[in-house]
């Protein structure tokens, strides 16, 4: 379901991007407000490791202030160009992570060093806990998991969300409460 832009944002602002491309650090600064969380929460879903994933952030708006003179508005709007720059980000650092040589988690550990081996359970574990949940959101409709992304990886309230979406407010409500719900059960039954 397509997300529309709310009145008065970036989208309709013909003046930001002229603002980037005179490098005028405000403009810069409400695209990054606008769609920071959104670049972010694409960035991450392709990655999946949120220290990359910041790192891809500040290159994607890096590139866009260094590549503002490019953007021609007749080829689309600067939310999809940015988010079309962060998603090719990330798609290139995934494909350079596949041509990097794997190592194992104990690798990394000293062996003579019990503490390291906990360290090391803590984070198979946590990794775990992500897969199981990564599964669990898998299962969810697209209107129940797109409330859940936008709630708990962009820190939207479900009024923002319910604007965004251009839904009533007791609907989202309804989809958050509903989609909570599903992920206990499966998150339950999954241990």
């Amino acid at each position: 379901m397509p997300r529309p832009a709310p009145a008065n944002s970036p989208q309709d602002d013909p003046g930001l991007i002229e603002g980037l491309q005179r490098r005028d650090p405000q403009a810069m600064g409400r695209l990054y407000d606008a769609f920071g969380r959104a670049v972010y929460s694409l960035v991450y879903r392709i990655v999946q490791d949120p220290g990359v994933a910041e790192d891809l952030v500040q290159e994607t708006f890096l590139r866009v202030w260094n590549q503002a003179h490019v953007f021609d508005p007749s080829r689309g709007s600067p939310a999809a160009w940015v988010l079309t720059m962060a998603r090719n980000r990330a798609i290139d650092w995934v494909r350079a992570a596949a041509g990097r040589p794997e190592h194992s988690v104990w690798e990394s550990y000293d062996s003579e060093r019990p503490e390291n081996f906990q360290d090391a359970e803590k984070a198979l574990i946590s990794a775990e806990q992500g897969r199981r949940v990564r599964r669990a959101m898998e299962k969810l409709n697209e209107n129940q998991r797109l409330v859940i992304e936008m709630a708990y990886f962009q820190g939207f309230t479900q009024s923002e969300m319910a604007e965004r979406m251009a839904q009533p407010l007791g609907t989202v409500k309804t989809w958050v409460r509903t989609a909570l719900q599903h992920l206990r059960q499966e998150l339950a039954a999954a241990s």
